[in-house]
């Protein structure tokens, strides 16, 4: 059943339900009458009883749902990791035979780790970033990423003491001043980083290092790992975000002696290394969308499948969080009657656009309510299709006990739920 909830000049509501025919047809009649109570005053989110001319109907067979099921999550698998000697030889294969440049991968991999930040991270509660930037290519990868996140609408930093004196490294510095991004030296930076910034780049040292951090990256990993006691004080640090490998860690055995840098969030590129089994952290994603058939099968990897047009996917589990915690309260102004658009559609657009604009996520649930003929009430969460000059759109169906509830009783109601605000329709539904 395909529902429309249609709009009319009047502040009175009224819904059609319609037997079930032939799912090509499409039937209109006039409308019963649901007269509002006499009121000055409305809570805010609750509108008065309004009018529908019609509901428009379509079915389906049970079962029959066409292109509407979503494609359940496919089985990804055990993912692949590379050794130090073979994420050395996938670089060389694919800047060698491949065609690959240098420049090519470090643009594809800085992008990749600004995407998976933006996936967590968004800009409006983290917008400080302070990406702190190696001498070699993970310090590349860090420098685009910064400015990647610029464009997003973050404010970055960039820490990098070492500066290579390349073309290519060069001109990533040449990109960042042009936006001024400011560059901060070791000694400009606070002692407690957690003041200043909400994320922190890790972007020091890739699969290629050897041996024990020298000055004055040294210094700088032991700022990281200090973060981690600003935590056990209660004090909220900011978000450590390692590209590719946490520097100091071994790039097989991982943080080997339990007291180095505890990421938030591990950004693997091209395939997660070995030391990445050993993270613990909430956020993994693998960044790097450009490997190419020929290095799978060499190294036979198995490696998740990119949605859409993503630059990053999340792997391994997704954080555990306290459903409670997710709770929020909402306190809102007196909504008069006098503030009611005259056409519940108007209204709807209102309201709809102020859920767009705050950029809530699936602001089309509403729930039905109904009751049978024995006035038992009964909801039903289903979701808003579209919305169009006829009205609202939902899908039912015509054997179930919804569908057979609003056949029974011509009363009913839709509720919906955006913005921790309920926003309601009582209806009246009649036979045709």
């Amino acid at each position: 059943m395909r529902g429309v909830l249609g709009k009319s000049r009047k502040m009175i509501c009224s819904l059609l339900s319609q037997a079930p025919v032939s799912p090509a047809y499409y039937y209109r009649s006039s409308p019963s009458i649901y007269k509002p109570k006499p009121s000055n005053r409305f809570s805010w989110g609750f509108l008065a009883p309004i009018p529908s001319p019609a509901i428009r109907v379509f079915c389906s067979k049970p079962g029959e749902v066409g292109g509407l099921m979503a494609s359940s999550v496919q089985n990804q698998g055990s993912i692949s990791y590379l050794t130090q000697r073979e994420a050395a030889e996938v670089d060389e294969t694919l800047m060698g035979p491949l065609g690959f440049s240098v420049d090519q991968l470090m643009e594809l991999a800085g992008l990749s780790v600004a995407t998976s930040i933006n996936e967590v991270y968004k800009p409006s509660e983290y917008n400080r970033v302070l990406a702190i930037c190696g001498p070699g290519n993970n310090g590349g990868d860090g420098l685009v990423a910064a400015r990647h996140l610029y464009h997003f609408g973050y404010k970055p930093f960039v820490c990098y003491p070492k500066r290579t004196q390349k073309p290519l490294y060069s001109g990533l510095v040449t990109q960042l001043e042009s936006l001024s991004i400011p560059f901060l030296s070791v000694d400009e930076l606070p002692m407690d980083l957690s003041k200043d910034f909400d994320i922190l780049v890790d972007a020091m040292f890739g699969f290629s290092f050897h041996g024990a951090p020298r000055p004055p990256f040294d210094d700088l990993i032991k700022k990281l790992i200090n973060l981690h006691y600003y935590e056990q004080a209660q004090r909220k640090p900011p978000v450590i975000v390692s590209v590719d490998i946490p520097s100091g860690w071994h790039v097989e055995e991982g943080d080997v002696g339990g007291d180095g840098i505890k990421p938030d969030m591990l950004v693997s590129l091209t395939a997660p290394k070995l030391c990445a089994k050993k993270f613990s952290g909430p956020h993994h994603f693998l960044g790097g969308r450009f490997v190419p058939p020929a290095i799978a099968e060499k190294y036979k990897l198995q490696l998740p499948q990119y949605p859409g047009i993503s630059m990053c996917v999340r792997i391994g589990k997704p954080p555990q969080i306290d459903i409670s915690s997710l709770r929020e309260n909402y306190i809102s102004p007196e909504f008069l009657e006098e503030q009611v658009e005259a056409d519940p559609l108007d209204q709807f657009r209102k309201w709809f656009d102020d859920a767009m604009a705050a950029n809530l996520k699936e602001p089309n649930a509403m729930a039905l309510s109904t009751t049978g003929k024995d006035g038992k009430p009964s909801s039903r969460m289903v979701l808003l299709k579209g919305v169009d000059k006829d009205g609202f759109v939902w899908f039912t169906n015509y054997e179930s006990q919804k569908a057979r509830q609003l056949s029974e009783n011509p009363h009913a109601a839709l509720l919906f739920y955006w913005d921790g605000l309920n926003r309601q329709y009582p209806t009246s539904m009649s036979d045709a």
